[in-house]
């Protein structure tokens, strides 16, 4: 950063905001150090020689006539080696450093590098002197993990040609190449970037998502999917199981690396995490999950500021990797604690409040964050194809969608996954929806399952819609005038439902089989599924009693094969096939 100048001078102090007068000389979102006690703040309002600044830390101990040191910087992210298996706060300072140096509290005004400083990394040069480059430009790269190879790339404002440019085993800070620019000025590149995390990293062309985001989760990947650059936004009242879902999406999903923003959230969840995902296994590799995982940890307890800066830390990180050619998913959990966050921040401001004492700017602000994913080619000479999938909690009041946050997401996202509540109490889990649930991309993701997968998929997956709608139509009659109003078809048609919801679309998060579906297991589970289905309504047109189809043993080992492990499925899926086949053989004799 440039050196400091003492300049303002601080007239008000309300919580988390300050107002500080000389400050003409500053920048709306300039970062700005508050008092002797260097408090990181971020000036959000400017009126004449006043600025009201966001502190990001505790003000306690802060008053009138001090003093506001000037950076005439940015908020920026460091983006270089050492993001990933990184723990940082909602303003990217690494708070396992931080806790080596002080301890469990984040000391005020605390002056850490965001990055490593020390860590040796070897570079190693994938151009030559000579090669012409432009922003976007990968120079070299860097194993930051067994999993991912962080490239090194010309920032995006820079081109020219190489003149020096050589294999380094070295800090993060030393010169790694040298490009002359079209002046002849020589500049030194390193292996960091800034870059101003409320501003959206360039691209040279967004692309229509078409490729599925695989989760391994049956209801999603199934009835809901998401595709890879896609949208989407999981509303859910207290207790039905967001965090799970997101924790699962994070550990399953079909991305090269996943960025975690805690916003705003209990901090139990968040050491759960901490604690989690150190643990897990990443089926694709075999390697620790966090080995391409970012965590962003910004808990309810954290200063109400910095929740506001998080989720753009989080998402500035996240286009970084995607320049790379990596596919990212960002998870933000949950956007309603951000909305919060600015509506404090807009009360103390003093603004004239919208809907509920939100700002009225609160759409366009969700939808700065959303359309900052989406499917990319990147700039360069060399095009790449990144993505960025963007995944938000919303935690409305007592699980009312109607409430402004909830209204502003469903506006820009392509998913919803509604959960219930009445799903969670019931313990089927993950409770979303199938009701109220949908996908924008369904249809262009079928095409492609039918492709990939199964020529039928997207006919089975009709069919499982159908079904769950025609079995709350049925469900209706049945608590007016019970179940013997209707004829064996009908209650066939329940019996079918009700293994869809408990023996598929029910799923086991803590079991290490269940928690992970493949494609083709999914469809094999639905499959035999309809298969007894379509069985069952042949048998009762034969006057077989209906008692002795649902009773059928097999009925239970179907219960059973999503439980059944990847490797032996396919058999385990044809012998109770043949042995549901002989059992209604028996049953028509």
């Amino acid at each position: 950063m440039k050196k400091e100048r003492k300049h303002g001078i601080i007239t008000k102090v309300s919580g988390p905001l300050i107002v500080a007068k000389g400050m003409q000389d500053v920048q709306v979102y300039d970062v700005v150090h508050v008092s002797d006690k260097h408090l990181i703040g971020e000036v959000i309002e400017l009126r004449d020689d006043l600025a009201s600044i966001q502190v990001y830390e505790e003000t306690a101990g802060i008053g009138p006539g001090e003093p506001v040191y000037f950076t005439n910087l940015p908020l920026s992210a460091e983006l270089g080696p050492g993001l990933i298996e990184g723990i940082f706060d909602g303003i990217q300072r690494p708070l396992d450093h931080i806790y080596e140096i002080a301890g469990n509290t984040i000391p005020l005004g605390i002056d850490v590098p965001k990055l490593n400083r020390e860590k040796i990394w070897h570079f190693i040069p994938s151009m030559k002197v000579g090669d012409k480059v432009v922003g976007g430009d990968i120079i070299g790269t860097v194993e930051e993990t067994k999993v991912v190879n962080h490239k090194i790339m010309v920032p995006p404002n820079i081109s020219g040609e190489i003149v020096k440019i050589n294999e380094l085993k070295g800090k993060i800070t030393e010169t790694v190449c040298e490009v002359k620019d079209k002046s002849g000025n020589i500049i030194k590149l390193n292996m960091i970037q800034y870059w101003p995390v409320r501003k959206r990293r360039p691209y040279a062309e967004k692309i229509a998502p078409n490729q599925p985001m695989v989760t391994g989760q049956r209801v999603i990947d199934t009835l809901f999917p998401i595709a890879m650059g896609g949208i989407a936004a999981i509303p859910g009242p207290f207790g039905s199981g967001k965090t799970v879902v997101q924790h699962q999406l994070a550990k399953w999903a079909d991305a090269d690396i996943i960025v975690y923003v805690g916003c705003g959230e209990r901090g139990n969840e968040m050491t759960d995490v901490l604690m989690e995902f150190p643990r897990l296994v990443d089926p694709k590799t075999g390697e620790s999950l966090m080995n391409r995982t970012v965590l962003i940890a910004n808990t309810s307890n954290m200063p109400v500021a910095a929740r506001e800066a998080s989720i753009y830390t989080g998402i500035t990180i996240a286009e970084y990797f995607r320049d790379m050619g990596y596919k990212v998913a960002i998870m933000a959990d949950s956007t309603s604690r951000w909305a919060e966050a600015l509506r404090e921040m807009s009360g103390r401001l003093e603004e004239m409040p919208g809907e509920e004492g939100y700002p009225a700017y609160l759409s366009s602000r969700l939808a700065e964050f959303y359309e900052r994913a989406g499917y990319v080619k990147t700039i360069g000479n060399k095009p790449r194809e990144g993505a960025v999938t963007a995944i938000g909690a919303v935690s409305p009041p007592g699980g009312d969608t109607s409430e402004p946050v909830s209204q502003a997401t469903l506006r820009i996202v392509k998913v919803f996954w509604g959960l219930s509540a009445s799903l969670a109490y019931a313990r089927h889990f993950p409770a979303i929806d199938w009701i109220r649930s949908y996908s924008l991309y369904q249809d262009v993701l079928n095409d492609h399952f039918d492709k990939h997968v199964k020529s039928d998929w997207s006919y089975q997956v009709r069919r499982t819609m159908n079904l769950l709608q025609e079995e709350a139509s049925l469900q209706e009659i049945v608590r007016l005038v019970g179940m013997d109003s209707l004829d064996y078809n009908d209650r066939l048609k329940l019996n079918a439902a009700a293994m869809i919801r408990e023996d598929f679309l029910h799923q086991n998060a803590f079991d290490k089989v269940d928690t992970y579906t493949s494609l083709d297991k999914q469809y094999l589970i639905l499959n035999i599924i309809f298969e007894w289905y379509e069985k069952a309504l042949q048998a009762i047109t034969k006057y077989v009693r209906y008692e002795r189809i649902v009773n059928m043993p097999v009925l239970e080992e179907i219960g059973r094969l999503k439980y059944v492990q990847e490797v032996e499925f396919e058999a385990a899926y044809q012998d109770v096939r043949n042995r549901m086949n002989e059992q209604f053989d028996k049953l028509g004799e």
